[in-house]
């Protein structure tokens, strides 16, 4: 398990070691001094700033998805409250049929807010290996990792910054004696540091975290499930980086602050621009397009189905019933009275005559002028 570990972080390690060391000529070439730990330290910022942008479109897919997971939330209440307290095999199956149904229709994927942290761990690992195999690699214990030769660890390791080395952790710091990797308790001016790095790394977790939630998601998305773990994992990660981060190595430590800090500008100007609806920050960007005469479009997420609820719609006047055969309805003639001309030359009302039984057969009677010509004969 071990070296299988090792052969997928192999590469990953090699592709740190050249950015490191290809920055660290960079600024030597503008003037820098090789040893100095901030040359370094800057080599560490320019491998951050290359990574985050290259994974600036999962960034956007990760807003994104965020935006559309608040979106659909009352979609997706209204499936959990449709089938709350059915625990048979049947409800919850079609429970899952449903959100997945809703995800598909509205393209949102969970995951994809994941994908940046999860993309940035393996390189955090890569480079937790390079700075903890440093004096190794400098007293010639284990092999060059590309361009980082025995000679440029040794370099690194003894560079320092506020006097504490790169490679140092808060429990020990590790030196080259003699060609040897010599270990020993970390001083107090490197736990300092160490201390002061720590909470600044999770100072700016925690800040970059409450910026993304409070400033960008509407007060309606502030009660649901998903915005209550969101919530939850605000406070609970800088608490693991308080208990962790006295196993990392300084340079480490400025990796993460050197990554929140880049997270911090890059959600302020994706805030700022393309908000949440219904978020404060929408609100803001509103009033600055109508302030300057713009057009203001809400983000609208295809496929969130916008129908009224079952209560909604009793409550609306019933259509009229049509037959339900093919025959075609004969439209009915109303009764109403005609006027006739009275004595005194006013209408007045009269009724229909009913029409007459026949009960035989009827003599045609002949006309006045027949009668009359008979007469005369």
């Amino acid at each position: 398990m071990y070296s299988m570990f090792d052969t997928v972080l192999a590469p990953l390690e090699w592709v740190v070691a050249w950015l490191m060391v290809g920055f660290h000529e960079i600024f030597t070439w503008m003037g820098l001094p090789p040893e100095a730990g901030y040359t370094w330290a800057m080599s560490i910022v320019g491998l951050v700033i290359v990574i985050r942008i290259i994974l600036i479109p999962l960034f956007v897919k990760q807003i994104h998805s965020q935006r559309r997971m608040q979106l659909i939330q009352p979609e997706m209440q209204k499936i959990q409250k449709k089938y709350k307290g059915k625990t048979d095999p049947e409800s919850r199956q079609a429970m899952t049929q449903e959100t997945m149904g809703l995800y598909k229709r509205t393209g949102t994927n969970p995951f994809s807010s994941c994908l940046p942290l999860l993309l940035q761990s393996p390189i955090f690992f890569a480079l937790f290996r390079v700075l903890a195999n440093m004096a190794a690699i400098a007293a010639g214990k284990k092999p060059a990792i590309g361009p980082l030769t025995p000679d440029v660890a040794a370099q690194a390791n003894a560079s320092t910054i506020f006097g504490a080395p790169l490679s140092a952790t808060f429990q020990h710091t590790t030196t080259i004696v003699n060609n040897l990797a010599v270990s020993a308790p970390s001083s107090t001016n490197v736990k300092i540091v160490c201390v002061v790095m720590i909470v600044l790394m999770s100072a700016s977790q925690f800040t970059s975290m409450r910026q993304l939630m409070m400033k960008n998601m509407p007060a309606s998305a502030l009660d649901n499930p998903f915005a209550k773990q969101q919530k939850m994992m605000m406070y609970l990660m800088p608490l693991m980086f308080v208990f962790s981060g006295v196993t990392f190595a300084i340079g480490i430590l400025l990796y993460w602050l050197t990554t929140n800090l880049w997270s911090m500008g890059q959600q302020f100007y994706t805030i700022r621009r393309t908000p949440a609806p219904g978020s404060l920050a929408e609100k803001a960007l509103e009033a600055r397009r109508l302030k300057s005469g713009k057009e203001h479009k809400k983000f609208t997420v295809p496929g969130l189905s916008q129908d009224p609820e079952p209560e909604d719609v009793q409550d609306s006047p019933v259509a009229e019933t049509k037959p339900k055969s093919g025959q075609r309805q004969q439209p009915r003639r109303k009764k109403r009275a005609k006027t006739v001309p009275q004595g005194d030359g006013e209408p007045g009302p009269t009724k229909r005559p009913s029409p007459v039984k026949k009960t035989g057969p009827v003599k045609k009677l002949g006309t006045q002028q027949e009668a009359t010509a008979d007469g005369d004969a």
